[in-house]
């Protein structure tokens, strides 16, 4: 159940403004209170946003709740790459823009359906082609996508 919980959180600390890679499993409600161990009660959190969700009480435990649904719609929905996309988009703001290579294209479709990334077309970077075939292809975050990586990092539901 521990590896488990540490990969639902992709091993890092699951408070999406934190990512810490030192994790503990912490209890959602107090271990002393429901006595069991249950996946839906656990989650990943670094030893600084553990304490301070258990004993500083900073953390409120809807905020908890949230980032753990939040995960379940994440690993649900999206590739290990477009994930990452999402990390890097919320350590940047502004217009981020990822060239990928069209090989790997496929594995960013779920964040272009959903309007969250938007393709490219006339970008003006330049790029990467061989015998006039473009080989990479350049994604930059939505506005919507900017406010999906809010409502992620403020512990807001993904989905309504």
């Amino acid at each position: 159940m521990k590896r488990a919980v540490l990969e639902e959180a992709g091993y890092a600390c699951a408070v999406p403004t934190c990512r810490a890679t030192t994790t503990e499993i912490a209890h959602i409600e107090p271990y002393a209170k429901v006595q069991e161990h249950t996946f839906a009660n656990l989650i990943a959190l670094c030893p600084n946003c553990h304490t301070r969700f258990d004993q500083k009480k900073e953390i409120p435990k809807l905020s908890i709740l949230r980032y753990k649904a939040n995960l379940a719609v994440l690993n649900g929905r999206y590739s290990d790459l477009e994930r990452r996309m999402l990390e890097a988009a919320a350590e940047t703001p502004g217009n981020t823009i990822f060239p990928i290579h069209r090989s790997v294209a496929l594995l960013v479709r779920h964040l272009v359906a959903d309007g969250i990334f938007a393709r490219l077309r006339d970008h003006g970077l330049g790029g990467l082609s061989m015998n006039g075939q473009e080989v990479e292809q350049y994604y930059a975050i939505t506005p919507k996508g900017r406010e999906f990586v809010r409502r992620w990092q403020e512990a807001d539901p993904l989905l309504d």
